[in-house]
């Protein structure tokens, strides 16, 4: 039986991403490259790898075996990348970080481009996830590293400080809401929302805590970034709860929430950072290092 790196590379961001296509995109192979590849490894395991349905795909049994060994092995040549790296100027190092939406959309995107000027021979895929989610991707060994809320149960990651990450309700200047001081999430549950669309990891919490507070989100409209969001809210379409960094930049009212969940603080994560690559252990020194209030 032989599977070659990009046989095992494949594997695994067809099985994360639940899509053939989708891991060839990631891969960078053409997707009749990427099926014949599938099936090759199937006949040469003998059995199916992967259960193929209308909504995607995911792993068999034996898949799920190939998945944790191709997950072991990626991650010792990600190792020996970084390692080999310190003396072999010019070998790349691949480095993936997991994000909630609020470090995605707030913090992350200068502090990556330095480290990425600063480290030419490495390259970045970020992804986001819900906070609950990236902790468990890490422990799974999916990822090298995670930017999440504390909200969520770190347990058994390495846990370092990143920045302040508060959630307030924003609404248009002259709303009932605008001068009514810090208020209940549950107490605006009555009035109209702008959301974030697709699969946002701050939507989705969002979502989670209206329905353990009894109530619902009326959404009458999905954008897609903070942005865009706060922009809307601007023009009174209606209130939204953004991280506060994004507030600060548009013309709305910012209301402080009473609620213990929307204090909250963004951590930089690992497994265990000394089992990481050079070039990972780098990444999170140097996001670490930032680690003041924002």
């Amino acid at each position: 039986m032989h599977f070659d790196l990009t046989d095992l590379r494949l594997f695994l961001l067809v099985a994360e991403t639940g899509s053939i296509t989708s891991g060839a995109a990631r891969t960078g192979l053409a997707l009749a490259s990427a099926s014949a590849r599938v099936r090759g490894m199937e006949e040469q395991a003998g059995v199916p790898l992967l259960e193929r349905g209308r909504r995607g795909v995911r792993p068999t049994a034996a898949g799920r075996a190939l998945l944790h060994h191709a997950r072991l092995v990626t991650n010792q040549v990600e190792r020996m990348r970084g390692e080999l790296g310190e003396y072999a100027r010019g070998l790349k190092g691949h480095v993936r970080v997991l994000a909630n939406t609020a470090a995605m959309a707030e913090f992350l995107p200068e502090a990556l481009a330095k480290f990425l000027a600063a480290n030419p021979q490495v390259d970045l895929e970020v992804d986001e996830r819900p906070s609950t989610e990236l902790a468990q991707a890490l422990l799974e060994g999916a990822a090298d590293i995670g930017v999440g809320s504390d909200h969520a149960d770190f347990t058994g990651l390495e846990v370092r400080p990143f920045r302040a990450d508060r959630l307030v309700l924003i609404a248009p200047p002259g709303h009932a809401l605008a001068g009514a001081g810090p208020v209940a999430f549950a107490a605006s549950l009555g009035g109209d929302f702008v959301g974030l669309a697709g699969d946002s990891a701050l939507q989705a919490h969002l979502l989670g805590h209206a329905a353990r507070a009894g109530g619902r989100m009326r959404l009458r409209a999905r954008v897609r970034g903070l942005d865009a969001v706060c922009r809307m809210v601007a023009c009174g379409a209606g209130l939204a709860i953004v991280p506060e960094a994004a507030a600060r930049r548009w013309p709305v009212a910012s209301v402080k929430l009473t609620d213990a969940w929307a204090e909250r603080r963004l951590c930089v994560l690992a497994r265990r950072a000394e089992d990481l690559p050079a070039h990972a252990r780098r990444l999170m020194q140097h996001l670490a290092d930032g680690n003041a209030t924002g």
